[in-house]
């Protein structure tokens, strides 16, 4: 089993205002490879991995076959280096993506825990790894270099799938959430304050730069879809920016003492349980971020049985049902691969 170090994060603050540093410890949530009890959702037709398909009673036999779905893969034999991002719901699907393949019977080096969406993304065209789940709103903006998103949640996946296979990625269907950006304040600030969207934001900013305080992860700050965008799109500036992991920003938003408001993502279950309020983004600034789980075509290709392996988990993770796991983390205190082995059972996504 891998575990991911714990790192040291600070908060700083950029030439905008005051320049301050405020040292805070974080503890990185643990990842340990995991399995767990699973139960198969029936006898099916299923397909092997590299070839024909095996039929029910062969498949019954293996004990490396997953069934998903209705679908039973078999990839005894197979190695894949699975990779994700560092927060909370990243953990959580690289283990649960780390977990389906072992139970289909593939050897799987777990390099979840990946910091940055850059270091993932450029470890996956490099061969260092083979797969992870990345938004269908930051492939488009911040990996193919677009500037305005595409309307529509199926519109934006299909635009970057298509766009993307010329880099040799496949993108996987994607699960029925959205996670995208957001900023949130206390509610009772944004009572005091008057302000429930980013338009109402950017006028209180105008009028008040001190009282403009923000804090946000430091790929947020150079992303076009991230600080950069957001300002130009409503036409103003923050008058403070603290650089603060992403993780602490729930946290510090509660507490008010380094900023007012702070970048969050719309499936973080914190935003409940510390009474945060997320301002509506009436412009329609962020895209949609939709997780598929993207693979590398060479492996793809020798690997086809991914997309229907994968294709019934990514339909069972809505925007409800991510939130409650991301919950089981953050609030609860539970492991990654503790939660995805859970969630995997209880949906019967994976077969004895």
């Amino acid at each position: 089993m891998e575990e991911i170090e714990e790192m040291k994060m600070s908060v700083i603050r950029t030439p905008r205002g005051p320049l301050a540093l405020l040292t805070l410890l974080a503890l990185a949530v643990g990842a340990c490879g995991g399995g767990g009890t699973t139960r198969t959702q029936g006898p099916a037709p299923s397909a092997t991995v590299g070839g024909g398909a095996a039929s029910p009673s062969e498949a019954a036999e293996s004990p490396s076959a997953a069934a998903t779905g209705g679908a039973t893969v078999d990839l005894s034999g197979a190695s894949f280096t699975v990779g994700s991002k560092e927060f909370t719901e990243q953990l959580i699907l690289g283990e649960i993506t780390v977990q389906v393949l072992e139970a289909a019977g593939a050897t799987v080096d777990n390099q979840v825990g990946l910091i940055g969406s850059d270091v993932v993304r450029g470890a996956l065209q490099s061969g260092d790894i083979d797969m992870y789940w990345e938004y269908t709103g930051t492939g488009w903006i911040n990996h193919l270099g677009n500037t305005e998103p595409v309307a529509g949640t199926e519109e934006q996946y299909v635009a970057v799938r298509d766009a993307d296979a010329a880099n040799g990625i496949v993108w996987l269907e994607p699960a029925p959430l959205n996670n995208t950006y957001a900023i949130a304040v206390a509610s009772e600030t944004a009572t005091e304050l008057g302000s429930t969207t980013l338009s109402e934001l950017a006028a209180h900013a105008k009028e008040n730069p001190e009282g403009a305080t923000l804090c946000a992860a430091s790929e947020f700050l150079a992303r076009e879809d991230g600080l950069p965008g957001l300002e130009a799109a409503y036409g103003f500036e923050f008058n403070d920016v603290a650089t603060v992991e992403l993780g602490l920003i729930p946290d510090q938003i509660d507490k008010g003492e380094t900023c007012v408001f702070g970048e969050v993502f719309a499936t973080d279950s914190r935003m409940a349980a510390l009474d945060l309020l997320v301002l509506e983004d009436d412009l329609a600034f962020f895209p949609v971020y939709e997780p598929s789980l993207n693979v590398r075509q060479e492996v793809f290709d020798a690997n086809p049985g991914l997309a229907d392996l994968f294709a019934p988990v990514a339909a069972a993770l809505d925007t409800e049902t991510m939130t409650a796991l991301n919950s089981q983390v953050d609030q609860g205190g539970e492991e990654p691969a503790d939660v995805a082995a859970q969630f995997l059972q209880e949906q019967g996504l994976v077969g004895e």
